[in-house]
């Protein structure tokens, strides 16, 4: 028996069974046209798309690679076969930023952790399974900074909303179950809108996923996010820029989170100076308009006792004029009519 046929039968021995049922899609033939009968492994095990490499307990806390998923009693970890792309990448980093507008309009930060590990322990302390997301969001951001170098299912608090891209693997297999089983309250599964060559069939798209007593439930909305729901939150994510649409359902969210927070926007740092800075410009520019309107009011005065008529358009026309009370009421004494006035004006500018 060679060492891989060893590995499989361990592997196989060693397959995860959910405490509660899951639904699980079955995955089509038509999904992984380009695995061919070498490549197997990933699709028998539950994680498509990924192959295995051999990583010792030692080793696994230097790992400093991607892996979908590690245990210590086959010393094994799935990894992604295709290299890592933009186009993986760019939802998790998306979402990280649309959640920094929403912290700011609640007025408290949300924490995004990134592809940090989801550790397990043994009775003895030591790594027993690992998982690692493509994007960990805390909505609250001191329990986040309790968290060592992994977050300790059992030991940490878990985070609110764990997301994973699904572009040439697929979740529903084995990973949905383990993180039901080791209680991840929601759970965002994306479909990118860009393919990946090896998954050209699989229907764009964002699933929720909240946990309930009886496993996992697809709702339409996010709990932890409350209001925002699946069709938004994969917009979002997709859109080249942030759309008007986006921005007002980012505000949405943050107003929602605002009413149980007891924050809002002045309550973060950054917002409060971009505010106050407004408003002292604010007060400048009221104290400039009221000014001018001043300088307007004279000048009109003026040309009324003097009997000098003005057109409709005349006062628009004034109001463009950036010159000093005497240089204006110094025209409006000497002009004989409106075109007079606005010469002189004119030529008080060039000396």
């Amino acid at each position: 028996m060679t060492d891989k046929d060893q590995m499989a039968i361990t592997i196989r021995a060693h397959d995860f069974v959910p405490p509660h049922r899951v639904e699980q899609d079955p995955l089509s033939a038509e999904e992984f046209p380009q695995i061919g009968p070498e490549q197997d492994d990933g699709v028998d095990f539950g994680f498509p798309g990924c192959r295995p490499i051999r990583i010792s307990r030692n080793e696994i806390g230097d790992f400093e690679g991607r892996f979908e998923y590690w245990d210590a009693q086959t010393e094994t970890a799935w990894v992604v076969r295709e290299p890592t792309s933009a186009y993986h990448e760019l939802p998790g980093q998306r979402l990280a930023r649309l959640t920094e507008y929403i912290a700011a309009t609640r007025g408290s930060s949300i924490e995004s952790l990134g592809t940090a590990d989801l550790l397990v322990r043994d009775d003895q302390g030591e790594r027993h399974e690992m998982l690692q997301a493509d994007q960990i969001l805390y909505l609250r951001s001191n329990a986040a900074l309790k968290i060592g170098s992994a977050v300790e299912v059992g030991h940490d608090d878990l985070p609110d909303v764990i997301l994973e891209v699904d572009l040439t693997t697929d979740v529903r297999r084995r990973k949905l179950g383990l993180y039901q089983s080791w209680g991840f309250p929601e759970l965002w599964v994306e479909v990118p809108d860009r393919h990946a060559p090896s998954r050209p069939n699989r229907k764009p798209g964002l699933t929720i996923r909240v946990l309930e007593s009886d496993g996992y439930h697809e709702v339409s909305k996010s709990r932890a996010f409350q209001g925002w729901t699946a069709a938004e939150i994969h917009a979002a994510m997709n859109e080249e820029a942030l759309s008007a649409e986006t921005a007002s359902v980012l505000r949405r969210v943050g107003r929602t989170l605002r009413r149980d927070s007891g924050t809002g926007p002045d309550h973060n740092p950054f917002l409060r100076q971009e505010r106050d800075e407004s408003r002292r410009e604010g007060h400048r520019e009221g104290h400039r308009e009221g000014h001018r309107e001043g300088q307007r009011k004279m000048v009109l005065v003026a040309l009324a006792a003097r009997k000098i008529r003005t057109s409709s358009k005349f006062e628009h026309r004034l109001g463009l004029i950036d010159a000093s009370a005497e240089t204006l009421m110094r025209a409006a004494i000497a002009c004989s009519d409106e075109d007079d006035f606005l010469r002189r004006i004119q030529a008080s500018s060039k000396t």
